[in-house]
């Protein structure tokens, strides 16, 4: 299942592209793309899987730009 959530102080394509890279190698993660420019992550995965996926994208997110955050609603 693919799900599109709006990033949150998201600074520069290069840090997206840093996310991007972190956020693939999870397991379960089937396909990822962030786009800096409409501030979006679209993440494709097993939906039984999308809690846990997403609590460690948060984090990989975070380890690259604090500040930036994933709105999940």
């Amino acid at each position: 299942m693919k799900k599109i959530f709006r990033m949150e102080n998201l600074d520069c394509a290069n840090c997206a592209a840093k996310m991007e890279t972190a956020i693939a190698k999870l397991d379960g993660v089937e396909s990822v793309n962030i786009s800096f420019i409409t501030q979006k992550l679209i993440v494709e995965a097993d939906e039984a899987d999308f809690p846990k996926i997403m609590k460690a994208a948060q984090k990989c997110v975070r380890k690259v730009e604090p500040d930036c955050k994933i709105i999940l609603n």
